[in-house]
């Protein structure tokens, strides 16, 4: 550990991504505690089928300590968070979507969030997945639509309509016949991604699969 890095520790102890408990160890991101305690999703229950994607992958329930960790990754500048959660999300495309897809990509926010925001959170995830992963990540959406926060809506049909024509390709000839591993920070209802996953096929890629670090818990 170099003086810089004893430093900053003394005046900001690092603190588990998750319930914030302070930690032991430089390289430690995530406690014993929540290591052991956090809402895992089974076998079965971290596949999900969706619409124009043929699965979404889930290793943790959006719930307790996941939901707080993911509100501060995404709302207050918590981007360091990536380095653990790639580890979780990456472990679970190791399982299940092992040479199944050709390339990595995300489901983009807008330029008007990005900017309000500082950061695409999703690009962030998908960056330090990839590299888990030993890959890299390319850009395949952008968002032309400054659409609400699904979060902040109701069912799956508001959902659908509200984020319906969200997503243009960047590069069609990129993603020409490929298997795209799309990834996002959670799924609720899946109409985010079926969107996302809709724009790519008609473009011509082959077909999409996506992944998550956390899913909802309503079926």
């Amino acid at each position: 550990m170099g003086f810089r890095s004893l430093i900053l520790d003394l005046l900001f102890p690092p603190r588990c991504v998750f319930c914030r408990s302070f930690l032991k160890g430089e390289k430690v991101l995530v406690c014993a505690d929540c290591v052991d305690t956090l809402p895992y999703c089974e076998e079965e229950r971290a596949i999900q089928p969706g619409e124009f994607y043929t699965y979404c992958i889930s290793p943790l329930y959006f719930d307790g300590h996941v939901r707080k960790s993911l509100h501060r990754f995404k709302f207050e500048d918590a981007r360091d968070y990536r380095r653990a959660y790639s580890a979780f999300l990456a472990d679970c495309v190791r399982t299940h979507y092992k040479d199944k897809y050709d390339m990595i990509s995300w489901v983009p926010v807008s330029r008007e969030r990005r900017k309000k925001r500082g950061y695409d959170q999703a690009m962030l995830l998908a960056l330090a997945t990839a590299l888990e992963l030993d890959d890299v990540a390319a850009e395949t959406l952008r968002k032309v639509k400054n659409a609400a926060p699904q979060s902040e809506l109701g069912g799956r049909d508001e959902r659908r309509a509200n984020i319906s024509g969200a997503y243009e390709v960047t590069d069609e000839e990129l993603i020409a016949g490929k298997r795209i591993l799309l990834i996002d920070d959670v799924v609720t209802t899946g109409a985010t991604l079926s969107e996302a996953a809709r724009s790519l096929l008609m473009a011509g890629a082959d077909q999409v699969l996506c992944a998550t670090l956390a899913r909802s818990l309503e079926d």
